[in-house]
């Protein structure tokens, strides 16, 4: 028996190749329809779409147009070609709006272009297409099923643009250290990112990064300038420690305020002494 039931398995298999390719020529549509629907119920979406493309612009107009329409979108899918499965979704909410498949093809739409959403540090186009259709479909869907599933996927693609923006901050403050222009460009970044993101995790961060960069602008301006700069460094750690009263950068913020701290004693000192 075990010699004899892996070679069914390939009988079985090699007959079923057969009925396909001869379908798939073949141009009888009531048997590429019957067949695509076997593949589909069993989880063969390749072979599924393949047959499902073939026949689809048959039954336009037609009373099984609207199951053929969805089960070709949901194949792209499954197939995970989110770019055809997106466009398809699409065309067949416009078909068929009053479908009982419409909220569901809206959100798999929906969901298409959450997939082709890239890393943060790429560009970000796709996510936002799938940010809209995602708002879009919860604001229109808030009884849905599917609306939990869309909510989720919309905070996370928020929080994706929210890391592409805050690496902008992160980069300014870095090159600041070699490039004095830069710190100004990581302090209005900061404040930038801040004010767009009021409910960003990486808000905590962006504010000490202000600190930050403030504190080497400060420490490397000419004099006239300083006690001005120093002073503001100061104003950002107060309301860092005011929206932020456990910051888990308080250590690194505090070791700043004491350097600036010192420069203004030593200013001070100056300021006595030249009187």
């Amino acid at each position: 028996m075990r010699r004899v039931f892996p070679l069914l398995l390939i009988a079985i298999a090699l007959q079923s190749c057969s009925e396909y390719q001869k379908v798939l020529k073949h141009d009888d549509v009531k048997a590429k329809y019957d067949l695509a629907e076997t593949y589909y119920e069993a989880g063969d979406f390749k072979r599924a779409n393949r047959l499902l493309e073939q026949i689809a612009p048959k039954y336009v107009g037609k009373p099984q147009g609207e199951r053929v329409m969805f089960f070709l979108s949901n194949s792209y899918f499954k197939r995970e070609d989110y770019n055809m499965a997106g466009y398809q979704f699409e065309r067949f909410v416009k078909s068929y709006p009053k479908s009982d498949k419409a909220i569901e093809a809206n959100f798999l739409g929906a969901k298409s272009f959450y997939e082709l959403s890239p890393e943060y540090s790429l560009d970000q186009t796709d996510t936002d297409k799938a940010l809209l259709k995602l708002q879009n479909f919860i604001n229109t869907n808030p009884d849905s099923e599917y609306f939990a599933e869309a909510n989720a996927m919309a905070q996370e693609l928020t929080t994706k643009k929210e890391e592409k923006a805050f690496e902008i901050v992160k980069q300014y403050n870095k090159l600041g250290r070699f490039n004095y222009d830069m710190l100004k460009s990581a302090v209005a970044a900061s404040d930038n990112f801040v004010s767009d993101n009021p409910g960003s995790p990486f808000r905590e961060e962006a504010m000490y990064i202000k600190v930050d960069a403030l504190t080497h602008m400060a420490v490397n301006s000419f004099e006239q300038v300083k006690e001005e700069r120093l002073k503001n460094a100061k104003t950002a750690h107060v309301a860092l420690k005011k929206q932020f009263p456990d910051s888990k950068f308080d250590k690194q913020a505090t070791d700043l305020i004491e350097k600036i701290d010192k420069e203004l004693q030593r200013m001070q000192a100056q300021n006595v002494e030249s009187k």
